[in-house]
């Protein structure tokens, strides 16, 4: 059976020949203005949602002035949550309190009145635990490993794993040529064809192997 494609809604088959209905893509289920994601990237979830990208940023409404930017060949376990900038209160007066949030003829205009914030952005082959919570405007480097029940702020770089609350730097799974020679090569830019290929070296941490298998 080939690999499926990145537009495929539930990419995994069970041994009856039956689709995991939990488990999906996220490039394949979300069709939102403000969240872009990467091929392969998967998500789970126990309590399967009608709208994901509602389950997964439940405060990026598609007039928000941010986005959600997520890589390649992503993992998110069940219950991982983007805070976006569109959560956000007016912090600046005596009160949070959002009046005219309640109030019809104001209701429009409410959005208006909170600050824009910076883009949320996740890199490729980022997994994240369960029950992770991601705050606004995060920026995630690709090889990140986060711990389940972190809330992530602020910038994570790349190859660290991160855990707690907040989230801080536990280790850094590679030395900083490995990471660099790992950025370079991009793997997640490859064809699948290649990709498949160089699975063994890929997952096995072989970086001759993997250099030998760039296309």
């Amino acid at each position: 059976m080939p690999y499926p494609s990145p537009d495929t809604q539930n990419p995994v088959t069970l041994p009856d020949g039956t689709r995991l209905p939990n488990n999906v893509f996220l490039k394949a289920v979300i069709d939102h203005p403000r969240i872009e994601v990467g091929d392969y990237t998967y998500a789970n979830a126990f309590d399967v949602p009608k709208d994901w990208a509602a389950h997964i940023a439940p405060y990026l409404f598609p007039t928000s002035p941010d986005r959600l930017i997520i890589g390649k060949f992503g993992q998110f376990a069940d219950g991982v949550t983007f805070i976006t900038h569109s959560a956000n209160h007016k912090m600046d007066g005596f009160s949070t309190y959002p009046f005219a949030l309640h109030d019809p003829d104001r209701f429009g205009s409410y959005a208006a009145t909170i600050p824009a914030g910076r883009d949320t952005e996740v890199g490729h082959d980022v997994w994240l635990g369960k029950d992770v919570t991601v705050l606004p405007g995060a920026r995630i480097g690709s090889g990140v490993i986060v711990g389940a029940k972190s809330v992530v702020a602020g910038d994570v770089p790349d190859y660290a794993v991160v855990a707690g609350n907040p989230a801080r730097i536990r280790r850094m799974r590679f030395d900083p040529g490995t990471v660099t020679a790992l950025l370079d090569l991009a793997w997640w830019d490859w064809p699948i064809e290649a990709i498949l290929k160089a699975e063994e070296a890929i997952v096995g941490a072989d970086l001759a192997a993997l250099r030998a298998a760039a296309p």
